[in-house]
């Protein structure tokens, strides 16, 4: 059987990074990311398709988000889906988010470059930070639902 759970997202920062550190003192951050998607339609008509997705960040990279990125920064983000799930009013609720594996840094079209920030995680032998139940909010917050722009 093949398994493979591995995702690239390049798009701009919805809002600024959220940083908390958990009970163990290991940091987490939230990042909104706006992925766009152009395509032409049947009648050569140029659409527009937007997805917003919710990128968790670990550890020392989740430092460095808050401390570099703001609202509308430009990343790239390797990392992992995972399926969430917890009781709000009571009913249940599901979410799909990535975890960020490593985060790039990308420029906003000047001759800065880019610079790439990793978790550090490591697939074959998992060391990244235990998911602590505690740390992920009762789902995605309020701001989730407004439009970022």
């Amino acid at each position: 059987m093949v398994n493979l759970n591995k995702v690239f997202l390049a798009g701009n920062l919805t809002r600024d990074p959220e940083v908390r550190n958990i009970s163990s003192g290991a940091a987490v951050a939230n990042l909104g990311l706006a992925v766009n998607r152009y395509y032409s339609t049947k009648n050569g008509e140029r659409k527009e398709e937007t997805l917003f997705i919710r990128v968790v960040v670990w550890g020392k990279v989740a430092e460095s988000c808050k401390e570099y990125l703001t609202k509308g920064s430009p990343v790239l983000v390797e990392g992992r889906l995972m399926n969430r799930s917890w009781e709000q009013n009571g009913q249940k609720r599901n979410t799909i988010e990535v975890v960020a594996l490593s985060v790039q840094f990308l420029s906003r079209g000047t001759k800065g470059g880019s610079e790439k920030m990793s978790t550090g995680y490591d697939e074959q032998h998992d060391e990244s930070v235990p998911l602590d139940e505690s740390a992920v909010a009762e789902g995605p917050s309020r701001e989730d639902d407004d439009i970022p722009f």
